[in-house]
């Protein structure tokens, strides 16, 4: 209530942050176990006396600077951008519970960032032993980075005992930080070897390029292959509305589960039966398809992972719509737009309705609805009468558990339910048993 509503048509805010957010996931997983493909690969080149592998990955290691530092850098502060527009006062909260967290991360990332240059740097200039030892460092500051990272990430589903202590360890070592570190180290294992097939499929060696490219599948094996169990232990953590969200509850999101699991067993089957048993006949077009699959499987994943969150953007704590949950009482009593800083009306009994029903609709919705485009609401509520959607706004969370309850006073409900309403001029349909006065005595349709 203390800050803006940023308004993205079409899209909405939350598809932003999804779309940089995944680009960004799959860059930075790969940063991660790209560089311990890196080092552990050179290793092994210098064991067999193998120039050629050497030549290799000191191409492969430009392409990994090129994509993790710079591309993932910029998505990276994408998200921060994004974030802090769509969502400040959930931005501010973790900030303020991680504050040290984050300062320790980037720490990790200087760290990261110096060591890649100096890793690609030294090829030529660094002896044999010290070119490793730049390696590893790059390898520990980026799964440190992670490990920080990914704390916070669970935080925001499963809080555990910070609801009550609001300590950071508790925060910090929530129910399923443990389970989630080992699955993002296992994807970044895969992603490292599916990066690999991207440049190992260009190497002109044709001795080499088998090599490699039988190599690289089976760091992407290696990688999917604990996933399974891991994902169960994680499932086992969360909360059981997010659980039942999952797997029908929503059913948009348990068909966007289902092809989570659909597209990793793609991946799995033509990693297998291409690259891994047959490299030499491994060509550019199979590894795009099976790079393709793996950027989805991100998306997909990365989305439900968001959408079981619902209707919390940190669970228990704080609604999608930046209303904190022990607000709510005294938003129902005080109001929405009494309360909000940012609204152009602050009176229910504003003339000009039309623009007051919107006000009350950015801050209530509009961090998870569009008018128009994704999410919109104009065709989810087209041919319901005013009494119906009251109806509803009124149980909202009783009758879809994914959604946040309606927070304000009566008033601003039977306003926003007429708002609402006029978005569509079709004739108007509903149960005939439902009745909603108008607000202040005025008519019902406009």
């Amino acid at each position: 209530m203390n800050f803006p509503v940023w308004d993205l048509p079409l899209l909405g805010g939350g598809v932003l942050i999804g779309l940089i957010a995944i680009l960004h996931v799959f860059v930075s997983h790969f940063a991660v176990g790209g560089g311990l493909f890196l080092v552990l690969t050179e290793a092994r080149a210098y064991r067999r006396n193998d120039p050629a592998l050497l030549a290799y990955l000191k191409r492969h290691s430009l392409f990994f600077v090129l994509v993790v530092l710079v591309f993932g850098a910029v998505s990276g502060a994408g998200i921060w951008w994004t974030i802090g527009l769509v969502h400040p006062t959930a931005t501010s909260t973790l900030i303020h519970v991680f504050v040290w967290a984050w300062a320790i991360e980037w720490v990790f990332f200087f760290v990261e960032i110096a060591a890649a240059f100096v890793y690609y740097y030294g090829w030529e200039r660094l002896d044999r032993q010290t070119h490793l030892t730049v390696g590893w460092i790059y390898f520990g500051a980026a799964w440190l980075s992670l490990a920080a990272i990914n704390g916070i990430l669970t935080f925001m589903l499963t809080p555990g005992e910070w609801l009550s202590s609001h300590r950071f360890v508790d925060a910090y070592f929530n129910p399923t930080m443990l389970p989630s570190l080992l699955i993002r180290t296992a994807v970044a294992v895969a992603l490292a070897g599916l990066y690999a097939l991207l440049t190992a499929s260009t190497i002109e060696d044709h001795h080499l390029r088998q090599g490699v490219t039988r190599e690289a599948a089976g760091w992407v094996l290696a990688g999917c292959l604990p996933i399974p169990l891991l994902g169960l232990w994680y499932i086992g953590q969360i909360p059981p509305l997010a659980r039942e969200i999952s797997m029908g509850g929503a059913p948009a999101v348990a068909i966007f589960a289902a092809l989570s699991v659909a597209l990793s067993v793609g991946v799995v089957l033509l990693t297998f039966f291409g690259p891994f048993r047959r490299p030499e006949e491994t060509g550019v077009v199979l590894v795009a398809v099976i790079a393709f699959l793996g950027l989805a499987v991100t998306g997909v994943t990365e989305w439900v992972r968001e959408a079981v969150r619902k209707p919390y953007i940190i669970y228990g704590y704080m609604y999608s719509n930046a209303v904190r949950v022990g607000e709510a009482g005294r938003l129902g009593q005080r109001g929405v737009l009494a309360t909000a800083k940012w609204v152009s009306s602050h009176d229910v009994n504003d003339p000009d309705w039309r623009r007051t029903g919107y006000e009350i609709f950015r801050v209530e919705c509009r961090s998870c609805h569009t008018i128009e485009g994704y999410n919109g609401i104009r065709i989810m509520v087209k041919g319901w009468r005013e009494d119906f959607i009251e109806y509803q706004l009124r149980h909202l969370n009783e009758l879809k558990g994914f959604m946040p309850p309606f927070t304000g006073t009566d008033e601003e409900r039977h306003l926003l339910a007429r708002w609402l309403a006029g978005l569509t001029g079709e004739k108007p349909l509903g149960p005939p048993f439902l009745t909603a006065a108008a607000p202040r005595g005025e008519e019902t349709r406009p």
